[in-house]
């Protein structure tokens, strides 16, 4: 009933693309020839998402008149290894939303990525994604809840693009009456759970600042609270990347610092990232959690616009309690490393 139902939307969908111009199919394969160790113990495998995000999506924009116009955004995950889909739950589960554009800016409603996981995103030099992915290092203290990428149920405002450079959104999302808890450490989505966030910077010429802030009630109804300031400069042979995290739950808190440099060569560039991430005594009580740094490097060269081949090398270094990982890795014991080397390839359609 569920392939059916799927496979119906599809169908529609494609038939309102033929018949309306402003609609557009994209998408992104990326797969990973990927080698990680940790603890005594290795894993080959041919892994999904290892630069970007793999995904199918159906986005389109109807001109309503007056400088009025509505839209709506689809976006499934994809698993290119396998051809599943990314979450077992809903298919739709990077993106389904509607809203109202114009001078005062989008009014968005449905699913989507938080405004702090965008702020995230742009101010980690590997964008969130693969080996090099600063996101593993961030935690949920214990809270059961996870506000570090999309939430459901969302409101979402978004500034206008004409004022100057400055830059923002604001979202709200509805419990409904549920707060079924979430994995911390998948990093997925906040569900059903209330959560209130915010981004705003300023961006011209090289110049990048944002803050970003979000607050999600846990099942226990205490406030689970991530914030991150970015700051970058792209000075044309370089750009250098700032980023300072902080997460709290209780007496429990998690202080980040992420700097990254993306170095353009040619046809392709040279990114690295390193970050330290530091736990207080009340978070370290918790199994799992602890001091950890990682460390990343990554080559990637564009065999066209929508091409591109790349290989990347991460390594995090746990202390105490610790047991993160990079994407894929083996279990890892507490306070031991974890690393992986991927050779992948990207096309984007």
């Amino acid at each position: 009933m569920k392939k059916s139902a799927v496979a119906l939307a599809a169908m529609l969908v494609s038939l309102t693309a033929a018949a309306q111009s402003s609609v557009t199919v994209f998408g992104v394969l990326d797969a990973a020839a990927r080698y990680t160790k940790s603890s005594g113990k290795t894993l080959k495998s041919l892994g999904s998402d290892g630069l970007s995000s793999s995904r199918l999506g159906f986005r389109g924009v109807e001109d309503l008149g007056g400088g009025l116009k509505a839209g709506f955004w689809i976006e499934a995950a994809v698993a290119t290894d396998t051809g599943a889909q990314g979450d077992a739950l809903r298919f739709w589960n990077r993106r389904s939303s509607v809203s109202l554009m114009g001078n005062f800016g989008e009014l968005r409603l449905g699913r989507g990525k938080t405004s702090a996981r965008l702020h995230l995103d742009d101010f980690d030099p590997f964008g969130t994604t693969g080996l090099g992915d600063v996101s593993r290092l961030y935690n949920g203290l214990g809270s059961n809840v996870d506000t570090l990428n999309r939430a459901d149920n969302q409101i979402n405002y978004v500034l206008p693009g004409n004022l100057g450079g400055f830059y923002g959104s604001i979202d709200l999302a509805a419990g409904e009456g549920s707060n079924v808890a979430a994995s911390p450490s998948t990093n997925t989505s906040s569900g059903g759970k209330k959560m209130q966030g915010f981004r705003f910077g300023f961006k011209q010429g090289g110049l990048n600042l944002g803050l970003g802030y979000d607050s999600t009630t846990s099942a226990l109804q205490q406030k689970f609270t991530m914030t991150v300031f970015g700051a970058a400069y792209d000075f044309g042979a370089a750009k250098l990347q700032l980023n300072l995290g902080e997460t709290k739950y209780l007496d429990r808190k998690q202080s980040l610092t992420t700097i990254g440099l993306i170095v353009p060569i040619g046809q392709g560039q040279i990114t690295a990232g390193y970050t330290d991430a530091k736990a207080n005594a009340a978070a370290e009580a918790l199994a799992g959690v602890g001091d950890a740094k990682l460390f990343a490097l990554g080559y990637l060269y564009n065999l066209s616009k929508r091409t591109a081949i790349y290989t990347t090398y991460s390594q995090i270094e746990n202390n105490g309690k610790g047991q993160f990982s990079v994407t894929n890795s083996p279990a890892v014991t507490a306070g031991q490393k974890s690393s992986g080397f991927d050779l992948g390839l990207r096309h984007s359609f």
